[in-house]
C-alpha cells in the first residue's frame, strides 16, 4: 500500500480520496462482545489507546461523551468512537454509571466475551474494540470528531447489521480461524462506518470529512498518503488540488486544522513507523526513502513526532495496548 503509485485500486476502480485514506488505517486487532443488561443500567467505559463501536441491537440506549449531553442510540444505530474517548452508555439520560471493570465479563473465547447483568428487560448491544497501528499518531484518527453515529432509519448501508450479526455468530460459534474471521470483517466495519458517515453527514464544514469532499484538498490528501516520500512542496500539492498555491494553503489550512507541510510531516513519521515496525528496514533506509539528507536529521524529526527514537520502532514493544480485554482497556 505505501509503496504503491497506481491511480487505481483492485479490479480497475479509481483511487478516489476516501478510498486512499481508508486503506491506510490498517487495524492490529480486534476484540468483540455481546452485552445483556436488564434495567436500570449504565456503563461507564475509560479512555482507551484503541477505537471502540457499539451496535444497539435491541431496547433503548443512550450516549453520553466528555464534549456534550446525553444522545438517544436506537436499535440498528452503530457508533463508533475513533480515539477511545472515554464514554458511558445507559438505559436513559443520567442514569448512574458504573466502570465496566465492576461487572463480571464470561470469557467465551479468543479476545471474545459476554457480559451479562440483570434480569428485567434491557438491551442487547455488540461491543467491539479495534486497535489501530500507531493511533496516537495517525492524522487521521487525529482529524475525525469523538464519534461518529450511523443511523438505522438513514438507509445508507444496509449491509452494515448483517456484518455485525455475522461477528456476532463469530463470538457464539467459536469456530476455528474466529479471530481472524473478527478482524477481516472489523476491517469491513469499521470501513462502511466511515464512508456511509461520510455520506450522511455532508453539512460539515471543517475536518476530515470536509478534506474528503473537497474535491481540491480531497485530491492532496490522497496524494499524500499515496507517495509519502515523494518531495512535496506546497507548489506541488496545489498542482495536484489543480489551484493556486496560496488558495490551497489558505484552503487546506482551513479545511484540515493544520498546514499542508504540517499534515505531510506527521503523515511522514507515521509511514516511518509502519516501515521499522512491519518492514523491518533500517533507521538509514527510511530517512533515504523519505529524503533526509542524514540519519540525524530523520531521528530527530522523529523523535519529535513520535516521541521515540527510529531504533525504539524496530524492537517489539512490551506495553503497547492490547485490545484483547476491549472494555478493560
Amino acid at each position: 500500500m505505501l509503496d504503491r503509485s497506481s491511480e487505481t485500486v483492485a479490479g480497475g476502480l479509481p483511487a478516489d480520496p476516501l478510498s486512499q485514506v481508508l486503506q491506510d488505517l490498517r487495524l492490529s486487532g480486534v476484540a468483540y462482545g455481546r452485552c445483556e443488561l436488564g434495567r436500570p443500567w449504565g456503563l461507564e467505559f475509560p479512555p482507551a489507546q484503541a477505537a471502540r463501536f457499539h451496535f444497539v441491537v435491541d431496547g433503548e440506549c443512550w450516549l453520553r461523551t466528555p464534549e456534550g449531553p446525553w444522545i438517544r442510540l436506537d436499535v440498528g444505530d452503530v457508533v463508533l468512537l475513533p480515539r477511545g474517548t472515554g464514554h458511558a452508555l445507559a438505559d436513559r439520560p443520567e442514569r448512574p454509571t458504573r466502570p465496566i471493570d465492576d461487572f463480571p465479563l464470561e470469557t467465551i473465547g479468543d479476545r471474545t466475551y459476554r457480559l451479562a447483568d440483570g434480569t428485567g428487560p434491557g438491551a442487547v448491544l455488540f461491543c467491539g474494540t479495534v486497535g489501530f497501528e500507531e493511533p496516537s499518531v495517525h492524522p487521521l484518527l487525529g482529524l475525525m470528531p469523538s464519534y461518529l453515529r450511523i443511523c438505522a432509519d438513514a438507509g445508507s448501508d444496509a449491509t452494515l447489521p448483517a456484518l455485525l450479526t455475522l461477528m456476532a455468530e463469530e463470538v457464539l460459534g467459536q469456530r476455528i480461524g474466529a479471530a481472524t474471521v473478527l478482524t477481516r470483517l472489523a476491517d469491513l466495519v469499521i470501513a462502511r462506518i466511515v464512508r456511509a458517515w461520510v455520506e450522511a453527514q455532508c453539512g460539515e464544514p471543517t475536518g476530515w470529512l470536509a478534506a474528503i469532499r473537497d474535491p481540491r484538498i480531497g485530491r492532496a490528501l490522497a496524494a499524500i498518503h499515496r507517495k509519502p516520500e515523494q518531495p512535496w512542496s506546497v507548489a506541488a500539492l496545489a498542482q495536484v488540488a489543480r489551484c493556486s498555491r496560496s488558495a490551497f494553503s489558505e484552503r487546506f489550512t482551513a479545511v484540515v486544522g493544520v498546514s499542508p507541510a504540517r499534515y505531510l510531516a506527521r503523515w511522514r513519521m507515521h509511514v516511518a513507523g509502519l516501515w521499522l515496525r512491519r518492514q523491518r528496514l533500517t533507521v538509514t533506509e527510511v530517512a533515504l526513502r523519505l529524503g533526509y539528507e542524514s540519519e540525524a536529521s530523520f531521528s530527530r524529526a522523529f523523535k519529535r513526532a513520535m516521541g521515540r527514537p527510529p531504533s525504539a520502532f524496530r524492537r517489539p514493544a512490551l506495553d503497547e495496548p492490547s485490545p484483547e480485554r476491549p472494555v478493560r482497556a
